[in-house]
């Protein structure tokens, strides 16, 4: 592989972690960073998970020290999890990612609306949403549904955990972050077991883009914790719109 396109990617690597830190989403940057180089998409999926595993671990612990994790949803999902994303990556060979893309832009839409008209979501917890009711449905929704649109195609993992974590539980932003980054991490290993045994992953190419995956990761976490919630619902916003045009443009280019 070229320098320049290791540079790129290792460049991509870098933000990729630090978006996924504060809100999610670095996939939209991250992985067609890695189809550009002409890796094939299955192999493209692989190496992303290598490498986000690493970042998403990083800020996990980040977010531990400093603020709380619904550790009684997080450790469930993430179990779950592992599973649910590894079906979902078996699955990914066979199932076109053009048939995915259009449900999950009217998913994005409809979420950049939501947190427009609802401007006080996530900017403080809601404690009596969280119901023993509403927590089987937090763990349902990440461990199984979110979990299995990992393994199968990926970006916007991280902002779908948010989302459910804020609407369903009633988190603020930054504490919804933190739990997701636990269910994120049973996603990318159980997505990239069944990649690694499939023989998809480009280990060298992506232990290198992990290092750079994790320092964008720390600076994200530190970033998300120290600016608040208010700045985590801004780079929400931005990202989810900024996937909305990239999934636009690769379906109707």
């Amino acid at each position: 592989m070229p320098l320049e396109q290791v540079l790129l990617l290792l460049t991509a690597a870098a933000g990729a972690g630090w978006i996924d830190a504060v809100v999610g989403g670095g996939g939209l940057l991250q992985l067609p960073a890695i189809l550009v180089t002409g890796m094939p998409p299955v192999e493209a999926m692989a190496t992303n998970k290598l490498s986000s595993v690493f970042g998403t671990t990083s800020a996990a612990v980040a977010y531990a020290r400093s603020t709380k994790v619904d550790r009684q949803v997080a450790i469930p999902g993430a179990a779950m999890a592992m599973v649910s994303a590894g079906l979902g990556a078996w699955a990914a060979a066979s199932i076109s990612a053009e048939v995915l893309r259009p449900a999950v832009m009217v998913v994005l839409v409809a979420v950049a609306v939501f947190v427009t008209l609802r401007p006080g979501m996530g900017a403080v917890p809601v404690p009596h949403l969280r119901t023993p009711s509403r927590v089987v449905a937090a763990v349902a929704a990440a461990g199984v549904g979110i979990a299995f649109y990992d393994g199968i195609m990926g970006p916007g993992t991280g902002t779908f955990l948010i989302i459910a974590f804020t609407t369903i539980l009633g988190l603020d932003f930054v504490s919804a972050s933190a739990s997701a980054k636990i269910i994120n991490i049973g996603t990318n290993v159980g997505a990239l077991a069944v990649f690694a045994v499939q023989g998809h992953v480009q280990w060298a190419l992506g232990l290198g883009m992990a290092v750079c995956n994790v320092a964008g990761a720390q600076f994200g976490a530190r970033t998300a914790l120290k600016r608040g919630t208010a700045f985590v619902r801004i780079v929400l916003l931005v990202v989810v719109v900024a996937m909305v045009i990239r999934l636009g443009w690769q379906q109707f280019a």
